[in-house]
Order: structure tokens, then sequence, then C-alpha cells
């Protein structure tokens, strides 16, 4: 369920950390964090906080999407599937997607479609639908990224889920792709 600031009130209670402060602790232990596990832990948890809106102004100030980012950099694999999934989750709302494109997401989000993780893949394809605009159209829809996304959409018999939002992003722009 979304959050306004009476239910984060009611939720937080006399003695709970407020959202902000939360948020800012979580991306302070993944910064001190030396083991992956902790890191997929914390990265797991920041996607999760990525989903409603109320969260999207602390993720911005607390540049939450530059360290999903960065995450997409690491050889982890779990680690990735989180990062995307918070950038998928994050990047439904304009203005995140916007800190995403600007900081030199798609290229990375992009690079995540040949992922062998399907969680990965179906985060990518979610980010990429909501990353596509007329603004990256041209940077989204290059050939070979149309060829991968034509090839999860026609994959229904393998995976429904790749399948129908492959489908979706592809009938979303189909006026600039014939």
């Amino acid at each position: 369920m979304f959050t306004n600031d009476q239910r984060q009130k009611e939720r937080t209670g006399k003695y709970g950390s407020p959202r902000r402060q939360y948020l800012q602790e979580l991306v302070a232990q993944f910064q001190n964090a030396s083991d992956e596990e902790t890191k997929e832990k914390i990265v797991a948890n920041l996607g999760n906080f990525a989903y409603d809106p109320y969260n999207y102004t602390f993720l911005r100030q607390l540049n939450v999407l530059e360290l999903f980012l960065d995450c997409l950099t690491e050889p982890n694999e779990r680690l990735l599937e989180f990062a995307l999934g918070g950038i998928c989750n994050a990047s439904a709302d304009p203005t995140n997607a916007a800190v995403v494109i600007e900081c030199g997401g798609i290229p990375l989000v992009i690079q995540c479609l040949s992922s062998p993780v399907w969680n990965t893949v179906n985060y990518a394809l979610g980010s990429l639908y909501y990353l596509c605009n007329a603004t990256t159209e041209d940077e989204i829809l290059k050939p070979e990224v149309v060829d991968a996304i034509k090839r999860f959409a026609a994959a229904g018999a393998v995976n429904v889920c790749f399948s129908n939002l492959a489908q979706s992003l592809l009938d979303r722009h189909a006026s600039k792709l014939n």
C-alpha cells in the first residue's frame, strides 16, 4: 500500500526513525559494508522502497538511484538483480527516470538484457519501458536492442512475463519501429 505522511507517522510510532533517516542509514550501511551478502540485502531493501511514490524524493535526495546504477557495473548477479529491480520500480516516476537517463543508465540497463538471471532481464525490460521516450528512443530502439526485445516477445511459451512485457514495449513504440 502506498504511504502518505499520516500513514507514515502512524507506522513509525513515537520512537521510530523517520523514513528519510532510515533510508539514509541504509545507504550508510551499504557504503560501509564489506561483504557481498550484506550489500545484496541492503540493495534489495532499498529496491523495495523504490516502489512507493512516497519515497521518491528521499531516494533522489540520498542518491539511491545512482547507487543502483553503480551496482549495475558489479559482477555480482544478485546485486545487479536487486539494483535493477529498484531502478525498474523507481523509473515509473518520470523524475526518477530522468535521473537514471542523465546518469547514463540506459546502456547499463540494455546490457542487462543479456543476463542469465530471468528477474534481471524482466527488470531490464520494465525499466526500458519507462525510460523510453521521445528523447531516448534513438538510444533504446537501436536495431540490436529491438531484435532482443522481439526475441523476448516471441518467447511466450518459455516465459510469459518476458513475452508480455517485451510485447508491451514494442506495442508502445510500434510507430517508431516501422
